[in-house]
């Protein structure tokens, strides 16, 4: 009995591995660009300082430190749309 629950363990952990193995050396399904284009610079309106800044396509973000979040167009730089967080 000891000896059939101690090889199931075994079998199972060496499926787990071998799962884990496959699974995490697979291609991504979301196929990532191989390269990231950002802007020179990053022009804030007066008086807004930088958090954080995200991408996306067509666009980046920029959280400033008064809670506020910027959209701006990746291609032009023009400010899209300014999110005020409550």
């Amino acid at each position: 009995m000891v000896l059939t629950l101690t090889g199931v363990m075994i079998v199972g952990f060496i499926v787990l591995v071998v799962l884990f193995v496959t699974r995490f050396g697979a291609t991504p399904r979301i196929a990532l660009p191989d390269t990231i284009t950002l802007p020179d610079t990053i022009t804030l309106p007066d008086g807004d300082t930088a958090a954080a800044v995200t991408l996306g396509r067509g666009w980046y973000a920029v959280v400033t430190t008064a809670d506020d979040i910027l959209i701006f167009d990746a291609e032009t730089g023009a400010l899209r749309q300014r999110v005020t967080i409550d």
